[in-house]
Protein backbone atom coordinates (compact mmCIF):
# COMPACT_ATOMS: atom_id res chain seq x y z
CA UNK A 1 0.00 0.00 0.00
CA UNK A 2 2.96 2.14 0.39
CA UNK A 3 3.25 2.64 -3.33
CA UNK A 4 0.21 4.79 -3.38
CA UNK A 5 1.04 7.52 -1.22
CA UNK A 6 2.58 9.89 -3.54
CA UNK A 7 -0.03 10.04 -5.93
CA UNK A 8 -3.17 9.68 -4.08
CA UNK A 9 -1.65 12.70 -2.23
CA UNK A 10 -1.21 15.04 -4.54
CA UNK A 11 -4.35 13.81 -6.19
CA UNK A 12 -6.36 14.84 -2.68
CA UNK A 13 -4.14 17.82 -2.41
CA UNK A 14 -5.15 18.70 -6.04
CA UNK A 15 -9.04 18.51 -4.98
CA UNK A 16 -8.52 19.96 -1.99
CA UNK A 17 -8.02 22.99 -4.14
CA UNK A 18 -11.34 22.87 -5.99
CA UNK A 19 -13.41 22.32 -2.34
CA UNK A 20 -11.42 25.88 -1.17
CA UNK A 21 -10.98 28.03 -3.46
CA UNK A 22 -13.15 26.93 -6.88
CA UNK A 23 -16.52 26.27 -5.13
CA UNK A 24 -17.14 29.32 -2.44
CA UNK A 25 -15.50 31.62 -5.10
CA UNK A 26 -15.76 33.34 -8.51
CA UNK A 27 -13.83 31.81 -11.43
CA UNK A 28 -12.21 35.49 -12.12
CA UNK A 29 -10.36 36.09 -9.04
CA UNK A 30 -7.15 36.28 -8.88
CA UNK A 31 -5.22 34.48 -6.36
CA UNK A 32 -1.59 34.14 -4.22
CA UNK A 33 -0.71 30.15 -4.28
CA UNK A 34 0.73 31.03 -0.49
CA UNK A 35 -3.09 31.82 -0.03
CA UNK A 36 -4.05 28.71 -1.82
CA UNK A 37 -1.67 25.92 -0.31
CA UNK A 38 -1.45 27.41 3.31
CA UNK A 39 -5.06 25.53 3.37
CA UNK A 40 -4.43 22.72 1.84
CA UNK A 41 -3.39 18.74 3.06
CA UNK A 42 0.06 19.03 2.30
CA UNK A 43 1.29 22.76 1.25
CA UNK A 44 4.76 21.91 0.87
CA UNK A 45 3.14 19.48 -2.42
CA UNK A 46 0.49 21.59 -3.32
CA UNK A 47 3.12 25.11 -3.81
CA UNK A 48 5.28 22.59 -6.07
CA UNK A 49 2.42 21.57 -8.50
CA UNK A 50 0.74 25.49 -8.20
CA UNK A 51 4.20 27.20 -8.21
CA UNK A 52 5.49 25.11 -11.52
CA UNK A 53 2.01 26.77 -13.07
CA UNK A 54 2.99 30.59 -12.35
CA UNK A 55 6.71 30.92 -13.11
CA UNK A 56 8.04 34.06 -11.87
CA UNK A 57 4.72 35.04 -10.55
CA UNK A 58 3.06 35.73 -7.30
CA UNK A 59 -0.63 33.67 -8.52
CA UNK A 60 -2.58 34.02 -11.35
CA UNK A 61 -6.30 33.99 -11.92
CA UNK A 62 -8.27 31.22 -10.28
CA UNK A 63 -9.68 29.80 -13.33
CA UNK A 64 -5.82 29.38 -14.54
CA UNK A 65 -5.39 27.45 -11.51
CA UNK A 66 -8.26 25.19 -11.82
CA UNK A 67 -7.77 24.59 -15.31
CA UNK A 68 -4.03 23.40 -14.46
CA UNK A 69 -5.43 21.36 -11.52
CA UNK A 70 -7.48 18.91 -13.58
CA UNK A 71 -5.17 18.87 -16.42
CA UNK A 72 -2.82 17.26 -13.48
CA UNK A 73 -5.37 15.49 -11.59
CA UNK A 74 -6.09 13.74 -14.41
CA UNK A 75 -2.65 12.77 -15.42
CA UNK A 76 -1.94 11.63 -12.02
CA UNK A 77 -5.13 9.37 -11.89
CA UNK A 78 -4.07 7.73 -15.26
CA UNK A 79 -0.53 7.39 -13.78
CA UNK A 80 -2.26 5.69 -10.37
CA UNK A 81 -4.33 3.35 -12.75
CA UNK A 82 -0.96 2.22 -14.52
CA UNK A 83 0.37 2.15 -10.76
CA UNK A 84 -2.17 0.13 -9.58
CA UNK A 85 -2.36 -2.98 -12.65
CA UNK A 86 1.01 -2.89 -11.93
CA UNK A 87 0.57 -4.10 -8.40
CA UNK A 88 -2.16 -6.21 -9.22
CA UNK A 89 0.39 -8.55 -11.52
CA UNK A 90 3.54 -8.13 -8.79
CA UNK A 91 1.00 -9.22 -5.73
CA UNK A 92 0.20 -12.74 -7.44
CA UNK A 93 0.89 -14.94 -4.84
CA UNK A 94 -0.62 -12.55 -1.74
CA UNK A 95 -4.23 -13.15 -2.60
CA UNK A 96 -5.11 -9.93 0.37
CA UNK A 97 -2.53 -7.64 -1.31
CA UNK A 98 -3.75 -8.44 -4.84
CA UNK A 99 -7.88 -8.68 -3.57
CA UNK A 100 -7.00 -4.50 -2.12
CA UNK A 101 -5.13 -3.60 -5.39
CA UNK A 102 -8.33 -4.49 -7.41
CA UNK A 103 -10.63 -2.96 -4.76
CA UNK A 104 -8.37 0.40 -5.72
CA UNK A 105 -8.54 0.09 -8.78
CA UNK A 106 -12.63 0.01 -8.46
CA UNK A 107 -12.15 3.78 -7.70
CA UNK A 108 -10.45 4.75 -10.19
CA UNK A 109 -12.52 3.21 -12.71
CA UNK A 110 -12.86 5.53 -16.15
CA UNK A 111 -16.96 5.13 -16.11
CA UNK A 112 -17.33 5.59 -12.31
CA UNK A 113 -14.47 6.57 -10.15
CA UNK A 114 -12.19 9.41 -9.89
CA UNK A 115 -11.20 10.11 -13.44
CA UNK A 116 -14.99 10.16 -14.40
CA UNK A 117 -15.10 12.68 -12.03
CA UNK A 118 -12.42 14.73 -12.76
CA UNK A 119 -14.01 15.35 -16.66
CA UNK A 120 -17.06 16.14 -14.62
CA UNK A 121 -15.36 19.00 -12.64
CA UNK A 122 -14.60 20.41 -15.50
CA UNK A 123 -17.66 20.51 -16.97
CA UNK A 124 -19.33 22.01 -14.05
CA UNK A 125 -16.59 25.01 -13.91
CA UNK A 126 -17.07 25.38 -17.49
CA UNK A 127 -20.88 25.72 -16.63
CA UNK A 128 -19.63 28.24 -13.35
CA UNK A 129 -21.72 25.28 -10.86
CA UNK A 130 -19.16 25.74 -8.24
CA UNK A 131 -20.57 24.27 -5.64
CA UNK A 132 -21.08 21.09 -7.61
CA UNK A 133 -17.38 21.35 -8.26
CA UNK A 134 -17.05 21.13 -4.91
CA UNK A 135 -19.00 18.37 -4.31
CA UNK A 136 -17.55 16.23 -6.89
CA UNK A 137 -14.05 17.38 -5.38
CA UNK A 138 -15.48 15.57 -2.29
CA UNK A 139 -16.30 12.33 -4.49
CA UNK A 140 -12.54 12.09 -5.50
CA UNK A 141 -10.55 12.90 -2.39
CA UNK A 142 -13.52 9.57 -0.88
CA UNK A 143 -12.57 7.25 -3.82
CA UNK A 144 -8.42 8.39 -2.95
CA UNK A 145 -8.96 7.72 0.71
CA UNK A 146 -11.19 4.23 0.39
CA UNK A 147 -8.49 3.44 -1.98
CA UNK A 148 -5.86 3.94 0.82
CA UNK A 149 -7.40 2.06 3.42
CA UNK A 150 -9.52 -0.39 1.53
CA UNK A 151 -12.67 0.47 1.38
CA UNK A 152 -15.23 -1.20 -1.41
CA UNK A 153 -17.07 0.55 -3.53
Amino acid sequence: MAYFSITPSLISSLVLFFLLFVAPSSASNFVDVKVICAQARDPILCSSVLNSKVVGAKGAYLITFSQYTINVARVKATNTVNLINIMIAKSGSDPKAKEHYKICLTHFNKDEGAPNDIDYIEELLKKGDYFGVGTTASAIITDVDDCIIGEGP
